[in-house]
């Protein structure tokens, strides 16, 4: 996630099929309860939850959907009360993972996770031990499309942002994790349709991987972790060799 690499933008379109096949909406839903359980079902003071609100909004999920998970996260439905846990681990050649979740039973998806990492040539790891080589930033992401490169750098600049990044598909927009809001809030005021807005862990250092045997057990990896029914985001150190990608995209 440390901008528009490689495996990024593998990462990136995985999301857009997650997104016709539905599993984005059960993503999107967490979040709002999650916000909704933590700050109140009030979009208007609870900046968490418009944020949450928007995200789904910009994936077309279904407004039953939203509202149904506001009164999930209020307790308005009953039921077990979702919480918010982070698991790391490593995988094949030490790739390190994080995983972000939301989740109504703490046993059971500690357990599942242990499972998918030692089944597929990974192990747990204990809270802190992967995290400390990321960093947390705010990430935003507009459409390319219509909007120079230069226009989008000095909005972004001017609304506090430390960094963008931009190709034809789409602009990335790096904040300070405390920013977040604030240059999401400026960039809709100057008119611009934001898709994403949310907190992301960047790798320090990318690791680089050069065997497609290797690659294609992390991705696997990823896969199964993202694909979890509580999984609201993965992050990992992986990146492709050039060399590699147009192998392992046959």
């Amino acid at each position: 996630m440390a901008g528009h690499n490689k495996w990024s933008k593998v990462k990136h379109i995985k999301a857009r099929v997650d997104a016709i096949k539905g599993r984005v909406f059960s993503k999107c839903a967490h979040e709002i309860a999650l916000a909704a359980r933590a700050g109140g079902g009030d979009p208007a003071t609870n900046a968490r939850l418009r944020t949450a609100i928007d995200n789904a909004k910009a994936v077309s999920t279904p407004r039953e959907n939203i509202e149904r998970a506001i009164k999930k996260g209020t307790g308005e439905l009953g039921g077990d009360a979702i919480q918010e846990v982070t698991y790391e681990g490593y995988g094949p050649a030490g790739i390190a993972f994080i995983i972000e979740m939301a989740t109504d039973n703490l046993n059971r998806s500690a357990a599942d996770m242990r499972s998918i990492f030692t089944k597929n040539g990974g192990s747990i790891a204990t809270l802190g031990s992967v995290s400390y080589q990321f960093d947390r930033k705010g990430e935003i992401r507009l459409p390319a499309a219509g909007l120079p490169d230069d226009q989008v750098m000095e909005a972004a600049i001017d609304a506090g942002a430390d960094d963008v990044q931009s190709d034809p598909d789409e602009h990335l927009i790096l904040t300070a994790p405390n920013e977040l809001g604030t240059v999401a809030n400026a960039l809709r005021l100057a008119g611009f349709q934001l898709t994403s807005e949310k907190l992301v862990s960047v790798p320090q250092i990318p690791s680089i991987v050069s065997d497609a045997t290797i690659a294609r057990q992390v991705i696997r990896l990823y896969d199964l972790l993202d694909d979890y029914a509580d999984t609201l985001n993965v992050f990992t150190n992986f990146e492709v060799a050039d060399e590699l990608l147009d192998q392992l995209a046959s």
